[in-house]
């Protein structure tokens, strides 16, 4: 057992590792979420906002709210351009996480594909320890009931 210590203790750690990739790869899925949930109010907004604009033409608007509607626009259209580069940045997060995510777990198949070799090793040199002793112990048998028979000796 003391053979696998070191496997044993690295294995942990790795757990520990994909551990807080996992966790991090669900916090960076939440952002995004939020993110996409944001960008879908300012469309929303947006749309609805054109929509009463559109929809108010059998009203005389003035030139002055014409002007007002239009710089207000501009400014949804501001935030929904910034937050698409928020969209591509939490985008990037995420696909960044799922990657420390996919290696933490890689290493970790690995490190437990290393552990088996080495269980299976240890159990076989204990397979020809015992198979030794076995052999040794007949081959005693053997030699004793040999040196009986020789010299008259039985039980």
């Amino acid at each position: 057992m003391s053979q696998l210590k070191s496997i044993l203790l690295a294995i942990e750690l790795a757990t520990r590792r994909r551990d807080e990739a996992a966790k991090a790869l669900a916090s960076a899925k939440r952002t995004q979420g939020y993110s996409l949930g944001q960008m879908e109010q300012l469309q929303g907004y947006a749309k609805d906002t054109d929509d009463r604009f559109i929809g108010s033409t059998t009203v005389v608007l003035s030139a002055e709210l014409i002007r007002h509607h239009y710089q207000f626009v501009e400014r949804l259209q501001q935030a929904i351009g910034l937050q698409t580069g928020v969209l591509d940045s939490s985008k990037r997060q995420v696909e960044q996480a799922e990657k420390v995510l996919l290696e933490a777990e890689f290493r970790l198949a690995g490190l437990n594909h290393v552990l088996k070799t080495r269980q299976v090793a240890l159990q076989l040199i204990q397979k020809r320890r015992e198979q030794r002793i076995t052999d040794e112990f007949a081959s005693m048998q053997h030699a004793r009931t040999a040196a009986q028979a020789l010299s008259g000796e039985t039980r």
